[in-house]
């Protein structure tokens, strides 16, 4: 499983409507406030995100809202798993663990279940399901980007 197989999964996810796209943006500046007052919380934030990383978590959470919203009004799956894998290697770099992803993914999940509609929702977890199914091939790939090809270690 590879970079490839990343973008061929993701060919299968559809742009959302129109009406769902544009509710999540009107709804990501409090959703974000959501999340962040969430992670706040968490007695293993340190262990997530590394210490002295809330401020970077925080810019990360608004961008990773201006980001999707680009990608539910213009999906292009390739933009999605290029994206993706970069903010793996960026944010590992700065000490956030891999455990941060399914953390993240999951409350933003649960975010969304209260905050938009139903028929937003139903268009919306498809994308976020897609990316805690794939965490591990993204950790896989985004360690093969960092590290060399595993034929290529000695």
């Amino acid at each position: 499983m590879n970079r490839e197989f990343l973008i061929k999964t993701a060919e299968k996810l559809m742009q959302p409507s129109d009406a769902a796209a544009n509710e999540f943006s009107e709804k990501a500046d409090s959703m974000v406030v959501l999340i962040n007052n969430h992670f706040k919380k968490r007695s293993d934030l340190n262990m997530l995100t590394g210490e002295g990383n809330v401020d970077m978590m925080i810019d990360n959470h608004r961008n990773h809202v201006r980001f999707m919203i680009s990608v539910f009004k213009h999906y292009e799956p390739e933009v999605l798993v290029e994206t993706v894998l970069w903010v793996f290697r960026a944010y590992r770099s700065h000490g956030f663990k891999l455990t941060y992803w399914p953390a993240q993914l999951d409350a933003w999940v649960e975010i969304f279940k209260t905050e938009l509609s139903p028929a937003a929702f139903a268009e919306i977890y498809p994308f976020y399901n897609w990316m805690i199914i794939h965490n591990p091939i993204f950790a896989k790939v985004s360690d093969e980007i960092l590290t060399g090809p595993p034929e290529f270690k000695h």
